[in-house]
């Protein structure tokens, strides 16, 4: 592996500790104005120092993220399908390989749709984004997506998802936490980060996924929705920084997102910095 393909991915998955966070709000190129992320600038902004990654399409970060933020992209480079189309799991390619390096992100980001009318021309996508990553020095992330059929994530879906797009040349792989996860892991020799799904009832939810995916192998965690949906956004994101990179219980993170919940409703008469995170 080239030393710049190993510097990006040192970048989002870090050394000190193994392990990232990174932070999802790619949701809008098929799903539109979603839920908490109608205004992504105002959802990203007070996020951004508290992230080791930030996966998203290349309109959001021209347009809702400051050139000066010191924090690795994750673009999303496929797409063409949206929730009101017949299938998801028709996408293509959608942003180039020059366009990536234009906006200098981290890596690109790609869905594969193993077992759908899809598969073949996911994969073939896959194969050659992963050459062009290699001629460029950039990591490439793909995201075992399930499109509408969330029956699809168990153990053997994605333990064979996951070992095609490692196989493939995938420098990362993207995937769901699921009962028997272990699996997943074992059968796959790239890193693995766990997406956070659908919004869970309870922020305790949310970070025992985390800490569970974590204790089972995977490198960190790809979660939007289970943070910038939660009413406390900010807090959500330190506790599960408190999971991934402290090795935080779900108790222990828990404290974690009250203490900041009560933080930030003290009035400070000195100029607002963000907390100290670890890295």
């Amino acid at each position: 592996m080239d030393w710049g393909l190993k510097n990006r991915i040192a970048r989002m998955v870090k050394p000190s500790t193994g392990r990232s966070v990174m932070l999802a709000v790619d949701h809008g190129y098929f799903m539109g104005p979603t839920h908490r992320l109608e205004d992504p600038r105002s959802t990203i902004a007070p996020l951004l120092p508290y992230c080791d990654g930030l996966a998203l399409t290349r309109g959001i970060l021209r347009n809702c993220v400051p050139p000066e933020a010191d924090v690795p992209i994750i673009l999303r480079v496929s797409g063409g399908a949206s929730i009101v189309g017949k299938d998801l799991a028709n996408e293509d390619l959608t942003t180039s390989m020059q366009e990536a390096l234009r906006l200098n992100v981290s890596a690109v980001a790609l869905s594969i749709f193993v077992g759908s009318d899809y598969e073949h021309p996911s994969l073939v996508n896959l194969s050659r984004l992963v050459d062009e990553g290699e001629n460029y020095g950039m990591p490439v992330l793909a995201i075992t997506a399930v499109g509408k059929e969330l029956e699809k994530r168990d153990a053997r879906y994605l333990a064979l998802s996951s070992r095609i797009a490692a196989e493939l040349g995938a420098h990362m792989v993207k995937t769901y936490y699921c009962e028997g996860f272990h699996k997943v892991v074992e059968g796959c020799p790239v890193p693995i980060v766990v997406a956070g799904g659908p919004k869970f009832d309870t922020e305790k939810d949310a970070l025992q996924l985390a800490h569970d995916a974590v204790e089972l192998g995977a490198v960190g965690v790809d979660m939007g929705r289970n943070i910038w949906q939660s009413e406390h956004p900010v807090a959500m994101i330190q506790a599960i920084r408190a999971v991934v990179h402290d090795k935080a219980t779900v108790s222990e993170a828990m404290e974690v997102y009250r203490s900041a919940v009560s933080a930030s409703r003290v009035p400070s008469t000195s100029s607002s910095k963000p907390r100290s995170v670890s890295t």
